[in-house]
């Protein structure tokens, strides 16, 4: 991760922590910023949680300008700036993993925690996009969560897991996760992008029929697909 993306990445988890101290009732919604937990497979770092009784919301902010095109399965976006194109990870795929990691981590089930992509930057989307994704109305997707999925109690328990389980912050953490990164990126067992299985496919029509290749077992969910080449 370059020093760029970096600071871009700090300027939306301090806009996002600011917002959720202006906006959001402290006495119903608990927020953990900038969280790192240790997964099966490595840890996983998240922008964003804020836990109610409406359930968990795991955020993932991006401080991307321009024209964004994207959709929910694709495995890339696309950012067009002054002209010019530049591919990023799906950030849906990418906080699908975060939310997978989150339940796990606190023996819940995924249904009770809110995916939510929050653009902080001047941008507008081209294509349609899920209402989970937004450049507007953070505050206000948050709120709109009315059911209740967790007993006082169950909140409170929550947030002692998180805040005691969660691994510290400072330099060794970032350490650690970029390493479990690249690790996970480089496995021929476990997908980078959502952590589900891989498995050896074989391309079955196009110009690549009869090759073969690494694809995901969470499919269509996840479409993350590389060739055998790729984890030689």
């Amino acid at each position: 991760m370059s020093l760029i993306s970096s600071f871009k990445g700090w300027v939306g988890e301090i806009q996002g922590a600011l917002l959720q101290k202006l906006f959001l009732d402290a006495k119903v919604y608990h927020d953990f910023n900038n969280v790192t937990i240790e997964t099966s497979n490595g840890t996983t770092q998240i922008d964003h949680i804020i836990v109610s009784q409406f359930g968990i919301f795991v955020i993932e902010t991006k401080n991307i300008n321009g024209w964004i095109y994207g959709g929910e399965k694709q495995a890339s976006w696309t950012q067009n700036l002054y002209g010019k194109k530049y591919k990023f990870q799906n950030p849906l795929l990418q906080n699908y993993r975060h939310t997978k990691a989150l339940a796990e981590f606190l023996g819940i089930d995924q249904s009770k925690i809110h995916s939510l992509v929050m653009f902080w930057s001047e941008c507008e989307f081209k294509t349609p996009m899920p209402e989970n994704v937004l450049n507007t109305g953070y505050t206000g997707y948050i709120k709109s969560k009315t059911n209740v999925l967790f007993t006082d109690e169950e909140v409170k328990t929550i947030c002692e897991a998180i805040s005691t389980g969660r691994l510290p912050k400072g330099w060794s953490t970032k350490t650690e996760h970029l390493k479990s990164l690249k690790e996970r990126h480089a496995s021929t067992t476990a997908c980078p992008k959502c952590g589900g299985q891989l498995l050896p496919r074989t391309a079955r029509q196009g110009k690549n029929a009869g090759s073969q290749f690494f694809g995901c077992a969470n499919y269509p969910k996840c479409r993350y697909i590389a060739d055998f080449g790729d984890h030689s």
